[in-house]
């Protein structure tokens, strides 16, 4: 070949050679990362524990909710759970829905440490338990947290009475737990809380959880315990619930669909 057609086979390659390596180029780019994310989740428990004490009646419950966060660390969701506290109360209330809606605020602020913090607002849709008891059932909390790892610290403070409980505004919660990644879609979540309800007492509940991830397919267990017996001298019972122990230990199976 002459150094005439040689000379032209490069100038025809050359380009050919920057339109692949600039396709292969974009190619391998990563796509921008979005704004915002909005996911969803839906399923069910056997049991709807809340920092150790059944809302349920020791029954099932269906729950689910949705999160918005925004990459500038902004956040905010709601999220549902059917209830029978209310109802078994024994006032003649009634209630049967339970609506959490929250926002806040979460941010890596150095050394691996993440903090948030936020509100959130326990609503209990139509329900007439203050009209019965002269107390309102839902609850507002200011919130504020601390990770680094998989340990996380979390502290919230009731800005309004708890849960229908009188004179308890200011009653606070601190929540002590660890997330462990032990491979193949497991974790292990062990707990550790200490409810202080104002003007009436204090109680600890421990829980361990174990679930496992198909595929945004999540299937739990947990052991739940609380002291309350021992603390306050008698079971946690309601009307409602019969001879049933609210607060007694007990084993919750769950399954939930991530979106």
């Amino acid at each position: 070949m002459s150094i005439t057609h040689k000379l032209s086979a490069m100038a025809l390659a050359l380009p050919l050679t920057f339109t692949l390596a600039t396709s292969t180029a974009f190619a391998q780019a990563k796509a921008p990362e979005p704004v915002y994310t909005i996911a969803f989740n839906a399923g069910a428990v056997t049991d709807y524990r809340y920092r150790g004490i059944s809302q349920s009646g020791k029954g099932p419950a269906a729950q689910g909710g949705l999160d918005y966060t925004n990459k500038n660390g902004f956040y905010a969701g709601l999220w549902g759970s059917s209830i029978k506290w209310i109802k078994d109360s024994g006032a003649g209330a009634t209630g049967e829905v339970e609506i959490d809606v929250y926002g806040g605020y979460k941010a890596e602020v150095g050394a691996g440490v993440t903090l948030d913090v936020g509100y959130l607002q326990y609503i209990y849709a139509g329900n007439t338990f203050e009209k019965v008891t002269g107390t309102n059932a839902d609850t507002g909390e200011v919130y504020l947290a601390a990770s680094m790892g998989p340990a996380t610290v979390k502290y919230s403070r009731a800005v309004t009475n708890l849960f229908g409980t009188a004179n308890s505004n200011g009653s606070g919660y601190l929540d002590i737990s660890a997330t462990f990644d032990v491979g193949s879609g497991i974790s292990v979540t062990p707990h550790l809380g200490v409810q202080n309800i104002k003007n009436f007492g204090s109680y600890r509940d421990l829980s361990l959880a174990v679930s496992k991830d198909f595929d945004g397919l999540v299937v739990s267990a947990t052991l739940v315990n609380t002291n309350w017996a021992s603390k306050f001298g008698a079971p946690a019972t309601l009307p409602g619930s019969g001879s049933k122990n609210l607060a007694g230990s007990g084993l919750v199976l769950g399954v939930k669909k991530n979106f």
